[in-house]
C-alpha cells in the first residue's frame, strides 16, 4: 500500500478487509481509528494473529519479507536445523539484493526448509515479492497481490507460536511492535500536512 494525501485513518477500513481479519477483528475496525491504535486494539483483545495479518498487508513487500525473516530467525534460535539456515540466508539474500534470480533460490531453500515452518514461510514470501511464478523459461505468472503479506503473516505467527506456546503471548507482541517500528520508520501512516 503506499503512502498517499488521505489520512492515514481512511486505511484502516479497507486494510482490514484486505488482511481478511477475522470477525472479531473486523467488528472493531472503524474508519475513525488511525491504523496504529488498531493494531494496539486487536493486540489489547489478543486477537494477535489478525495484528500480524494486518501489519504484513500495511508493509510494502521488501520491508514485510524482512519483518518475517527478522521473526524466522528469532524463532529458529542460534543453532537452526541446516536447512532452516539455508532458508534464512537465501531470504536474508534476497532482502540485500531483491532479484528474481535470488527470490527462485529463497523459495528452493523454503521448500527444504518446510513451508510449515517461519523460515519457509519467509522464504516462500521473498519468492511471491519476485515478477513471476512461472518458471524462468516459461511465460510470466505475476504473483498475486497480496500472497507475500499472507505468507509473512504465516512466518511471523509460526515464529511466534511453534517453540514454547505458552510464551507466544509475549513473542507475538514483541514481533508486532517490531512491525509496527517499521511502519513508523517508512513514514507509512503519516498523515501530510495539510
Amino acid at each position: 500500500m503506499g503512502t498517499s494525501a488521505a489520512h492515514p485513518n481512511s486505511k484502516t477500513l479497507p486494510l482490514a478487509a484486505v488482511a481478511e481479519l477475522g470477525d472479531e477483528a473486523m467488528a472493531l475496525a472503524r474508519p475513525d481509528l488511525h491504523p496504529r491504535e488498531f493494531v494496539a486494539l486487536l493486540l489489547d483483545k489478543a486477537l494477535f494473529p489478525d495484528a500480524v495479518r494486518f501489519v504484513a498487508h500495511a508493509l510494502p513487500k521488501r520491508e514485510a519479507v524482512w519483518w518475517a525473516w527478522v521473526s524466522a530467525r528469532r524463532a529458529a534460535g542460534d543453532a537452526p536445523a541446516p536447512a532452516i539456515k539455508a532458508a534464512l540466508d537465501a531470504t536474508e539474500k534476497w532482502i540485500a539484493q531483491p532479484t528474481d534470480e535470488l527470490c527462485r533460490r529463497a523459495m528452493d531453500a523454503a521448500q527444504k526448509a518446510g513451508l510449515g515452518t517461519a523460515a519457509g514461510c519467509a522464504g516462500l514470501a521473498a519468492f511471491f515479492s519476485g515478477s513471476s511464478l512461472a518458471p524462468p523459461e516459461a511465460p510470466p505468472v505475476p504473483p498475486g497481490e497480496f500472497l507475500t503479506a499472507k505468507a509473512v503473516s504465516g512466518a511471523v505467527i509460526l515464529a511466534a507460536v511453534s517453540k514454547e506456546p505458552k510464551k507466544a503471548p509475549e513473542k507475538f507482541r514483541a514481533f508486532v511492535a517490531q512491525g509496527l517500528e517499521v511502519t513508523q520508520r517508512i513514514k507509512l501512516w503519516d498523515s501530510k500536512p495539510a
